[in-house]
């Protein structure tokens, strides 16, 4: 029975525990729930309860349905890929052939390595963690890296890469201009232990420029040089695909091609388009690789057994040369005439040509054609709103759910969704005219 004070009821608020267990519904762990309990009745709001839940839910890591075209969306988790792992132990560091203890970079480095047409490779946890390593066991203490002014570049989460030569405990030699750098600005920096490219990721230089290739760059120069390619592609003749490489890829530095240019280690990303999982790969001479794979850090930045084992698995794809089994590239290489007759399949919204993007800091400025539905207006929490939310992009004052990232397995859930939106606003637009 409530309290009397005064002549007034007081109600008594909800036990806690007693609240978190009416929101077990959620499938969120009951501490989760009574830390949610108690900051709904210490806020004074306890019918709040169940939408804090919600929120509580919804901040977890889960699926969602990437349909913004932006193939390598950071935000997204970059490259999709498929991971599936029994509840079993794995030979990560023991050779089955010796009974010995083995290495875990014996597995997919070799496969890399032998993808790329380098010498070795090894894998650490993420492309700022393979330049790092490279930098500090190849430079070390105070050794001299020359980096043109006009590579030394920020990416986003502020990574930079004069920070990251200061952490290794090199030293940078800053040559060149911002806009023009000359083979003459290297040999003028005099005994290096490095040189260093970098790639420019988003960031162009345009009008009166002039750079350094890897060729004339490892011709002019004594010193081991270090190229970081950044998006990961692994051969600029895609072998892996039956149609030979794609005209929006011209331009984008590979990994086989610039080692083959002179290049003494390269390093690059896995979750770009390599199509893998995050990670890092160093690729190149094998003393240079052994290296770096003997340093200290090397044992911090090392990636565990969930990553190898995806990354093996895309490491093979590429050696059978099945880009089909690559979900990047079976989504980047879709016609736009099949993208377009799943739009018109579904029935619903309008069918619109547009165009998708690599993203991820990846041939910034290139475009692909494709094609998808398109909803008047602005509905893009509605869309979040589903489950699996689904994430689209507003232009011109209409919401475009783009194909080319969307796995056909979802064409059924994004059409339902959609449809639920247009009728949303027909019904909005008939209560209030």
């Amino acid at each position: 029975m409530p309290e009397r004070q005064d002549s007034l009821v007081v109600e008594r608020p909800p036990s806690v525990d007693a609240l978190a267990r009416s929101l077990a519904a959620t499938g969120l762990p009951h501490p989760m729930l009574v830390d949610i309990a108690r900051e709904a009745i210490a806020s004074g709001d306890v019918e709040s309860a169940p939408a804090r839940a919600a929120t509580a839910a919804r901040r977890l890591l889960g699926p969602v349905v990437n349909a913004t075209g932006v193939l390598l969306h950071t935000n997204l988790g970059r490259a999709p890929l498929a991971v599936t792992a029994d509840a079993t132990y794995t030979n990560l560091e023991l050779d089955l052939t010796t009974g010995q203890r083995g290495s875990r970079q014996d597995r997919v480095g070799p496969l890399l390595a032998r993808a790329c047409g380098a010498e070795a490779a090894i894998v650490v946890n993420n492309g700022a963690a393979a330049v790092l390593l490279a930098l500090a066991a190849l430079a070390g203490e105070g050794g001299r890296v020359a980096v043109s002014r006009g590579e030394l570049i920020e990416i986003g989460g502020g990574f930079r890469i004069p920070d990251v030569l200061a952490s290794s405990g090199a030293q940078l030699v800053e040559v060149g201009t911002t806009n023009r750098t000359r083979v003459a600005d290297f040999q003028r920096a005099g005994d290096l232990a490095l040189a260093m490219k970098v790639h420019p990721s988003n960031y162009r230089l345009t009008g009166f420029t002039e750079t350094v290739s890897t060729r004339a760059l490892c011709d002019g120069v004594k010193a081991p040089v270090l190229v970081d390619i950044g998006s990961g592609l692994l051969d600029a003749a895609t072998p892996w695909l039956a149609s030979g490489p794609p005209s929006w890829l011209t331009g984008e530095p590979a990994a086989r091609q610039t080692l083959a240019d002179g290049a003494a280690l390269v390093t690059f990303s896995g979750d770009k388009l390599l199509g893998g999982p995050q990670a890092g790969i160093l690729a190149g001479r094998a003393d240079l690789v052994a290296a770096c794979a003997r340093h200290p850090l090397a044992r911090a930045l090392r990636p565990g057994s969930l990553v190898l084992s995806a990354l093996q698995a895309v490491a093979l794809a590429y050696l059978r040369r099945d880009g089909d089994a690559i979900p990047l590239w079976r989504m980047a290489t879709i016609p736009v005439d099949a993208l377009r007759a799943r739009a018109e399949a579904m029935g619903v919204g309008k069918v619109v040509d547009c165009r998708s993007v690599t993203g991820g800091g990846t041939l910034p400025g290139v475009e692909i054609p494709s094609c998808g539905v398109a909803v008047e207006g602005d509905v893009l929490m509605s869309l979040r709103d589903a489950e699996p939310p689904i994430i689209a992009r507003v232009e011109d004052d209409a919401t475009i759910c783009d194909l080319r990232t969307v796995d056909p397995a979802q064409d059924d859930h994004v059409a339902a969704v959609v449809r639920a939106c247009c009728r949303g606003r027909q019904q909005a637009r008939t209560t209030n005219p």
